[in-house]
Formats: C-alpha cells, structure tokens, sequence
C-alpha cells in the first residue's frame, strides 16, 4: 500500500486533528467559507467518481438486492434518526434542523475507507454510496423539507440544485474522466482519497471555527443528538441487515453505509439555503463523530476476525 492510501486511511486521526485545532486556533481555519467549502466537497465528490466505472453505476441503477435494502435504510432510518434526535434534545431550531439535514444527507464517501478496514464488501460500499449519491437530488431535499420544515423554512427546489451541482455532476465528471483518459487517471486514483480526506477536514475546521460560541452554547445536547444519530444508525443498519438474512460481510456494509452520512454535502447545503449560520454546525460535528464511530467498529471487527477461527467470517 502506498503511503498516500496509508494517510487517507488514518482519516478520523486528520479529522479529529483539525477539529482539535480548530477550537484553539479558529482564527487559521475561519477563513475558509463560502466558494472555498463548496469546491473542497466538490473535489472529494470527483474523487469518488473516478474510483467508479459506468458498469458500477449501471449496477446501482439496477439495484440488486443488497443495494435496495441499504438504500432503504439510508434513506428512512436516517432521517427518522434525525427528526427524533433533534426532538428529544430539544435543540434550538437552527441546530435542530441541521441535525435533521445531516440525517437526510446520502451516504459519505469516507464509508468506502471504512468498509476497507473493516474487512466489508467495498464494491457493495462503493455502490451503495453511488446509488444513495446520485438520487440525492430528489431524497435529500423531499425529506428534509417534509421533516426540518416545522423548524425553518426549507426550499426543497433550491436544495435539489445545490445537491445536483456540488455532488451528482461531480460524481459523473469523475466517472467520465477515468473511462476517458485512462491510465492517464492511475496516478490520480492513488491522491483521490487523500486529497478527499483534507477537503473534508478542512470544511469541519472551518465550520467549528466559525461557530465555536454556539457549539459551548448549546455543545452537550448537540453533541449527544449527533452521537444518537449515528450511532443508531450503524447499529440499526447492521441489526436489521441480519433480520433481513444478510451474511456478516454485507451486514457490516450496510451497518457502515447507514451510520456515515455526507456531512460536507449537509454543510454546503445548510450555509447556501438555512437562515441562520448555526445550522451547518450539526454537519460538522457529525463529520468528527461518525469517523471516530466508523473506525472503532472497523478496529472491533478486524480484531474480532483475527480471533475467530478461520472460515466463521
């Protein structure tokens, strides 16, 4: 393995890093707004295309059985996961909201990373990413209009945009580059994500930095309604999975494609169509708490592997 897919595998390291230094040093980070944050998701979206072929997206449009069960559960346990959160915290609207968004938010790119760690079906993971990705435009803004709508105003049409513009062309840009210019991307694919991992570390840096007050304001709620979030995604994406007869491998998949959600794509969303600023902090924070989530099951499970005997995986 080369030491860029070495570093980009040490991903929740660099994000919680640059979230540490964020809150000490807002001042190196607050700079990085508006144009910055939508281009650094737009590079960690095209990155994730050129890891994909038309084959693999003409097999998510095709959705085999695994990919509509983890689809589903993308896009119904999470933003019921969201709603309930920001609920029962009783989170101020803005941040209530964002929570709700980060919830309807298709699967993160990082997922892919985390798969591979944790011994998972990564051509699942990559699909499943690709599918909830591309249909993003319509379930993201359809759900959080339906559910954030009681906290802000939502402009569904607006997010729909914002969402087909910062990921899906992105996505497809990549995809046609790597069928296109060939061995010519090899070199790229071995930066894609690292060069990924730093956008996203950059955005949450950014956002904490900039909302620092509001996070010692409101942090202990907020913190918990992110962790509830997602922790009850990886654990209902796995439970149900094996309700549904899933093996193992697939199981963790799904577990981890539901549990980690976009967190760059809710940030760009929340600062270009919420009022109010402090709804893009949820999307931050998640960023931090999913990776760290992500990458401890990952660590639980290889270590599980290496003491089971052979052939029980």
């Amino acid at each position: 393995m080369r030491w860029p897919e070495r570093a980009a595998n040490a991903f929740p390291l660099w994000i919680g890093l640059a979230a540490v230094l964020a809150w000490f040093q807002p001042d190196w980070f607050a700079w990085f707004r508006g144009g910055w944050v939508v281009g650094a998701l737009g590079v960690a979206m095209l990155g994730m295309g050129l890891t994909l072929t038309w084959e693999d997206l003409f097999r998510a449009v095709r959705m085999p059985g695994q990919v509509v069960l983890g689809f589903l559960l993308q896009y119904t346990v999470m933003p019921f996961l969201g709603w309930v959160a920001a609920r029962w915290m009783d989170l101020p609207p803005a941040l209530a909201a964002g929570v709700v968004l980060v919830g309807c938010c298709p699967g993160g790119t990082a997922s892919n990373v985390v798969s591979y760690l944790a011994r998972a079906d990564v051509p699942l993971s990559v699909l499943m990413t690709a599918a909830s990705t591309l249909a993003a435009a319509v379930m993201t803004p359809w759900l959080t209009a339906w559910l954030a709508g009681r906290y802000v105003e939502v402009d569904g049409w607006g997010l729909a945009f914002s969402t087909l513009q910062v990921v899906v062309l992105p996505v497809l840009a990549g995809v046609v580059l790597r069928n296109r210019a060939g061995k010519a991307t090899e070199r790229m694919l071995v930066w894609s994500p690292l060069l990924a991992v730093a956008a996203i570390a950059m955005i949450v840096a950014a956002i904490l930095a900039q909302n620092a007050p509001g996070l010692r304001e409101a942090g202990g709620r907020l913190v918990a309604a992110v962790l509830l979030l997602h922790a009850g995604g990886f654990a209902l994406g796995w439970g149900l999975s094996r309700l549904a007869r899933q093996n193992e491998k697939t199981a963790r998949t799904i577990s981890i494609e539901v549990g980690m959600q976009n967190s760059g794509l809710g940030v760009v969303l929340a600062q270009r169509h919420f009022p109010d600023p402090l709804s893009a902090l949820p999307a931050a924070i998640s960023s931090v708490v999913h990776s760290l989530i992500g990458s401890l099951l990952a660590g639980l499970w290889r270590w599980r592997d290496g003491c089971l005997p052979r052939g029980r995986f």
